[in-house]
């Protein structure tokens, strides 16, 4: 956007008064006067744009709207804003206009793989649960960017009851994790009512919760909601921040009130290019993070979402991020860093390779500073013998009662002992279709 300028100190000053409002710190204040319109927010940053360049802008927000809270608006530094990662991350670029020939409405095949509206299962324990298509701001790199074009809007409790009653039905799930939109726009008494249903199915023994606010409105984390989350344990909350900067005083409050509540913290970060594809701004941001007892959990490769290819980076950058953490600060200071696979195949982790060769014997290994050494594997190695009978075994499995029937999938079943499977095949393979012949 190198066609913009800046414009006087009038609208500087006309936005620190708009900060000194009494109701800067009310939540429905900032939800209510979120920024959604390109005039609006030059005139609250004194940020201008050439009309040909407006025009074009206006045509990204017809597609892909634009609302920002006043809150993340404060952050953005107007005088290096073409650099600045929270302008990036929350204002529109022409370039998500584009779209390339690998870019999906939906990568994640989440609409496909959701057996009732509003649930998405894709692994065999858990279920991702989306109870609200309402956000407290529009990340230009959200990964359900053909939603944000709806309307917003929260599901009744009608809809809900649907969700709820798929989760009942499946014994196997025990894990739900509430997402949307973000669920923290809804009201303190429909989450409430949420959980309290979701705490009434006997084999759901977690629940999480994936939230952005406590970086782009952290004033919505107020003791009211605490103490109503604090009734739900056991409780996990992963919020969302990408850059050190997001991390001021007001957030660092919020997620304070959350750590005091026994709300276990992670974080999911997504690598996005000219935001946080470096990696001391990475390391920065994870040992802030930690500081505020939050751990960082992923770091996700940004997905083949439509209007998402200027974000996105060579898998390599991703690589040398860890390379820069692992060995280089604390071990829960390091993400797990995922490709969500297209297609639906979940996350996948990437990793640097430390295993540089291995023999009946012994294993070479490499540390993070390049120092190669040895692991004996023992000479003698013997399993209890197991007869496949989990209901009367009385070795190691003896799990007071928890030893539900277990089955292997994927590549866990080649490597078990108590199935005979010894190769997994695609369909449609030519090989066993002639053998079929």
């Amino acid at each position: 956007m190198d066609t913009t300028v800046i414009a006087d100190q009038k609208s500087k000053d006309e936005f620190e008064n708009y900060k000194k409002q009494s109701k800067w710190k009310d939540y429905h204040w900032q939800l209510k006067h979120s920024i959604k319109d390109i005039n609006t927010f030059e005139k609250l940053t004194g940020i201008k744009f050439k009309n040909r360049e407006k025009d074009l802008l206006e045509k990204v927000t017809a597609k892909f709207p634009l609302s920002i809270t006043p809150y993340y608006l404060s952050l953005i530094d107007v005088e290096n804003y073409q650099y600045d990662p929270i302008f990036l991350q929350s204002f529109p670029r022409g370039e998500e206009m584009t779209k390339t020939s690998c870019d999906m409405a939906d990568p994640l095949d989440e609409d496909k793989d959701s057996p009732v509206p509003n649930i998405t299962h894709r692994y065999p324990d858990r279920v991702l649960f989306l109870v609200s298509n309402t956000c407290s701001m529009y990340c230009r790199h959200c990964t359900r960017k053909r939603r944000v074009g709806d309307v917003d809007s929260i599901p009744t409790r009608e809809e809900i009851k649907v969700g709820l009653e798929y989760i009942k039905n499946n014994s196997q799930i025990r894990d739900v994790l509430l997402s949307g939109g973000d669920p923290l726009m809804l009201s303190d008494d429909y989450l409430d009512w949420i959980l309290s249903e979701l705490k009434k199915i006997p084999h759901v023994e977690v629940i999480r919760i994936g939230t952005r606010v406590p970086a782009v409105l952290p004033f919505r984390i107020t003791r009211e909601l605490v103490d109503m989350l604090k009734k739900h344990h056991p409780i996990w909350l992963n919020t969302h921040f990408n850059h050190p900067r997001e991390i001021t005083k007001d957030s660092r409050e919020a997620l304070r009130k959350l750590a005091d509540a026994g709300i276990p913290l992670g974080n999911q970060s997504v690598l996005l290019a000219r935001v946080n594809d470096c990696p001391r701004i990475m390391k920065r941001l994870v040992h802030k993070l930690v500081q505020n007892r939050v751990r960082p959990y992923y770091l996700y490769q940004c997905d083949l979402s439509e209007g998402l290819s200027h974000f996105r980076t060579p898998v390599g950058k991703g690589m040398e991020i860890i390379e820069s953490l692992i060995g280089h600060t604390s071990g829960f200071a390091v993400p797990h860093y995922v490709i969500d696979a297209p297609g639906g195949g979940g996350k996948i982790p990437i990793m640097p390779n430390y295993v540089i060769s291995w023999s009946t014997h012994k294993v070479i290994l490499r540390n993070y500073e390049g120092v190669i050494t040895t692991y004996r594997e023992p000479d003698h190695y013997k399993t209890i013998f197991c007869d496949n009978d989990c209901e009367s075994c009385n070795l190691q499995l003896n799990l007071n009662g928890d030893s539900d029937e277990y089955k292997a999938i994927g590549i866990e079943k080649l490597l078990s002992d108590y199935d005979k499977t010894i190769s997994l095949v695609p369909d449609e393979n030519d090989r066993m279709e002639r053998r079929e012949e």
